[in-house]
């Protein structure tokens, strides 16, 4: 049975305007950093708990501004805080349609191979009297076992 979870098209127009709009978000998004595995480790996190207590922090610094050393830049902490509360809301969207983009590409690749399996059974089956016995050949290379060598029996 064949299998057809998806069928997509995208036109030149659909492909030019999904790349205009992508252009757009690399320009945009041009301050944003990439970290390093290992940078990513050292940093403390803001966690959901942490994050009440983040905001709490700096609004009391805010109106208690004697308190605050010169040392201690609450303005940027806040600007930090709202450039947050701006990406969040957008980066969901994103994972969303990256999350929706994924599953296509998984669909279709299954769609592919299912169609490829099916084919390749019919060459098996009728592809020996159509001269075809070779080209299947050399696709069964993909059911090749890997065969590694015996372990010598011990004495």
């Amino acid at each position: 049975m064949a299998q057809n979870l998806i069928s997509l098209t995208l036109s030149d127009a659909d492909l030019a305007a999904i790349d205009g709009a992508l252009a757009t978000l690399e320009e945009k998004f041009v301050p944003l950093i990439s970290l390093q595995p290992g940078e990513v480790r050292a940093l403390a996190k803001m966690g959901d708990k942490s994050e009440a207590f983040c905001r709490q922090t700096l609004t009391i610094l805010e109106q208690n501004p004697q308190v605050v050393p010169p040392s201690l830049n609450v303005a940027e902490a806040q600007a930090d805080l709202r450039a947050v509360d701006q990406l969040r809301p957008r980066m969901a969207r994103l994972e969303r349609l990256s999350k929706r983009a994924d599953d296509t590409v998984i669909a279709l690749g299954s769609d592919i191979l299912t169609a490829a399996l099916e084919g390749y059974a019919l060459l098996r089956v009728s592809g020996k009297g159509q001269g075809l016995e070779s080209l299947r050949q050399g696709l069964s290379a993909r059911f090749a076992k890997n065969r590694r060598a015996a372990d010598p029996e011990p004495a």
